[in-house]
């Protein structure tokens, strides 16, 4: 598919066929969305699905997690008028922060940080990122928000292109509102990285 084709029918999920798999070994994620990202529709109609389960919910801010979490999440952000918080990895931020020890999917322990003056009680966030593999990542950034929010503050919702059926995955599932991408008839070839 070209970047410049519209399907004349765009059923949810259309722009995932954009993706491409992994070319570059166990290092990396089995699958690329960046090009989704390059089409303008593509990424219109991506935002939109994944904010269409929080329509009339109250969100204070988006927060995108670091790096390609920050693509959709500044764009569900501006979608819905609200600030963008960034979620980073340890070592970026100049300013005080609290840090969250995770292990990503591909099994490497890892550290995200978020500055300390950005969440407060009560604030409604909508967490965000590209993929949602093993859930470390995810629920790093879960635990993050309601630490700095001294358990009053509890994500309004988890929104991902895909959030694979993984023991992570299905943790964040049962006690989280969530969104992501694809129909529920290729929810196995994905969760089977195929």
């Amino acid at each position: 598919m070209d970047l410049c084709h519209v399907p004349a029918t765009r059923e949810k999920g259309w722009y995932l066929a954009l993706m491409a798999p992994n070319v570059k070994g166990p290092n990396y994620a089995w699958l690329d969305p960046s090009r989704l990202y390059c089409h303008p529709q593509a990424l219109q109609d991506c935002v939109a699905d994944l904010l269409q389960p929080f329509q009339g919910d109250a969100i204070d801010v988006v927060a995108g997690i670091d790096a390609m979490g920050f693509i959709l999440g500044a764009a569900a952000a501006a979608t819905l008028r609200k600030g963008f918080l960034a979620i980073r990895k340890a070592g970026h931020l100049c300013v005080q922060t609290v840090a969250q020890p995770y292990t990503d999917y591909s099994g490497r322990e890892k550290v995200m940080e978020v500055r300390t003056d950005a969440i407060s009680p009560g604030l409604r966030i909508l967490l965000v990122d590209q993929w949602v593999e093993t859930g470390g990542t995810m629920r790093a950034a879960i635990e993050l928000v309601e630490r700095l929010g001294g358990g009053l503050c509890v994500p309004t919702g988890v929104a991902a292109i895909c959030m694979e059926n993984s023991e992570g995955g299905k943790w964040i599932q049962e006690r989280y509102k969530c969104s992501h991408c694809v129909p529920s008839h290729l929810q196995p070839r994905f969760d089977q990285h195929q």
